[in-house]
Parts: C-alpha cells; sequence; structure tokens
C-alpha cells in the first residue's frame, strides 16, 4: 500500500518574467530618478517633504523681494552672480539635510549589496546618487535665478536685460551643484547616521566659513591684501564665485574680488575629485564587507 503524499504545491500566482531586459542604464536612471524624488521628499511621508520645501521656499523670497523693488523704483534688484554668496546658509542647510538620506539608510541597513547585484556597478550607484543631488541643487538656485529674470523682463526695466549675467550665474550654479553635490555626499558618506551625517555637512561649511573670514581680517589687517584675497577661497562658494569671475568676467560678490587666474578653477577640480574618489573608496570597502 502506497503511503499518502505529505507535500502539497500551492499554485500562489508567481509567474516568470518575459518581458525585456533593460540593462544597467535602465537601472541608472531608475535610481537616480527614485533618489531625486526623495531629495524632494516626494514618495516619502508628509514630514519628508517639510524641509526642502520650505528651504525651497526661503530661497525663493529674495527673488521675490527682487521683483517687487524692481516694479517700484524701475532699478534692478539683486545681481545674479550674487544669489548663491548671499544665501549660502540656506543651501548649506538644504545640502546637510538631504544628502545623508541618499547616502546613509543604504549603509546603516546593510542593503547596499542589493543594489550592487548585476547589472548595477558601484560606479552606477554612485553615479545615480550624484546626479540626483546635482540636479536638486541645481534646481533649488536655478529656480529663483530664472525667477528673478523673468522679474526682470516683466518689469521692463530701462536698457537691455541683463542675459548674460542670468547665463554666468547659471553656468555658476552648475558647477557650484556638482561641488557641494561631492561634498555633501562624501562627508554624509561616513557614517550610517543620519544625524552624525548633517551634523558633519553642518560642521564642514561653519569651518571653511569661519576659517575664511578670520584669515581673510587677520591677513587685511597686516596689509597682505593678495593674501587676504586667497584666505577667501577657503569658503567653497567663494570658490566657486571665484571661477565665475575668472570665467564670465562677473563681478565678486565678497566686495574685495579673488586672486587673479584660474587658480580656483584648478582648485574646485581638484576638491571634486578628492570628494569622489574619498566616496568611492568609501562604498568599495562597504560593498567588500
Amino acid at each position: 500500500m502506497m503511503p499518502e503524499p505529505t507535500g502539497v504545491i500551492h499554485d500562489i500566482g508567481y509567474r516568470h518574467y518575459e518581458g525585456a531586459r533593460l540593462g544597467r542604464g535602465s537601472a541608472f536612471g531608475a535610481l537616480m530618478l527614485h533618489s531625486l524624488r526623495g531629495v524632494f521628499g516626494l514618495g516619502r511621508a508628509a514630514r519628508a517633504k517639510i524641509i526642502p520645501f520650505i528651504l525651497a521656499g526661503i530661497l525663493l523670497l529674495p527673488g521675490v523681494v527682487s521683483i517687487a523693488i524692481m516694479a517700484l523704483v524701475k532699478q534692478q534688484g539683486m545681481g545674479y552672480s550674487d544669489y548663491a554668496s548671499i544665501m549660502q546658509p540656506v543651501l548649506a542647510i538644504f545640502l546637510a539635510a538631504q544628502s545623508p538620506y541618499l547616502v546613509a539608510p543604504d549603509l546603516r541597513f546593510r542593503v547596499l549589496p542589493l543594489y550592487l547585484s548585476r547589472p548595477v556597478a558601484v560606479l552606477d550607484y554612485l553615479g545615480a546618487k550624484l546626479a540626483a543631488l546635482t540636479i536638486a541643487m541645481f534646481l533649488v538656485l536655478a529656480v529663483p535665478l530664472t525667477l528673478l529674470f523673468a522679474g526682470e523682463l516683466l518689469v521692463d526695466l530701462p536698457g537691455p536685460p541683463h542675459t548674460a549675467e542670468y547665463f554666468s550665474a547659471m553656468g555658476g550654479a552648475v558647477i557650484l551643484a556638482v561641488l557641494l553635490a561631492a561634498l555633501g555626499l562624501a562627508l554624509a558618506s561616513f557614517t550610517p547616521r543620519r544625524g552624525l551625517g548633517v551634523a558633519s555637512v553642518i560642521a564642514f561649511y561653519l569651518f571653511t566659513s569661519v576659517v575664511s573670514i578670520v584669515f581673510f581680517g587677520v591677513f587685511m589687517s597686516i596689509g597682505r591684501d593678495v593674501a587676504a584675497k586667497w584666505a577667501m577661497l577657503i569658503n567653497p562658494f567663494f570658490l566657486v564665485d571665484s571661477v565665475q569671475v575668472a570665467l564670465f568676467g562677473t563681478d565678486p560678490s565678497n566686495g574685495e574680488g579673488y586672486p587673479p587666474g584660474l587658480w580656483s578653477c584648478l582648485f574646485v577640480l581638484m576638491a571634486i575629485v578628492v570628494a569622489l574618489a574619498g566616496l568611492f573608496l568609501r562604498y568599495r570597502k562597504a560593498a567588500s564587507s
């Protein structure tokens, strides 16, 4: 007599995937779009949208006020090239609040190997995160600049519009977004705790800002004007502003000017390369652990 079967196979509805396999490019694009949406809290809980949208609104306020001033007195308000330097604390807070979101959870919960299974590689993962944060930083700066330029065109100020200055500021916004995104991700990636990541980015901004101001004041007090201008380049925002001055001929936003030549461009490239190298080494170690 045959024994009764002890196991039962249930059809629970799983089906084999029969569509096209899209490969690394689509995986990169999907991860970048998901990360970009997450930076602004889209697809997340309501509380995740509060900080990015409040900060984005604060960044819009000077442009709105400047347009109102232009409409009343018929003169140009805030300069385009000064916008990033004036609003640097808000941009730094936005960077500090959002860069840990892109890197800390995956490191903390050890889900990085899931991303790095084929076809996604470490460079794909880092490139998607860097692209997402770069686009986000560019948008929060480019939208106010564009609003200010549109307001200038609508108010119809005497003389030609400041089109060259606007496009120069947009070029500076691209450079600043890449630099800030690289620095923010590199700093935030060295801790799996989001709170510590936020603190590290804020501490870096405060340190570079204070050091540049202190050295600038010391050198100016002893008559070393050239050295004082070099000291301003310690601040990433003034460093990019000096690149903007060197490449596009805009007025310096610090009121004192910067060292002549293209040294600032070299410093920006070096800072980006060092930050990305540190980020890559950190993730290569995390992927192998």
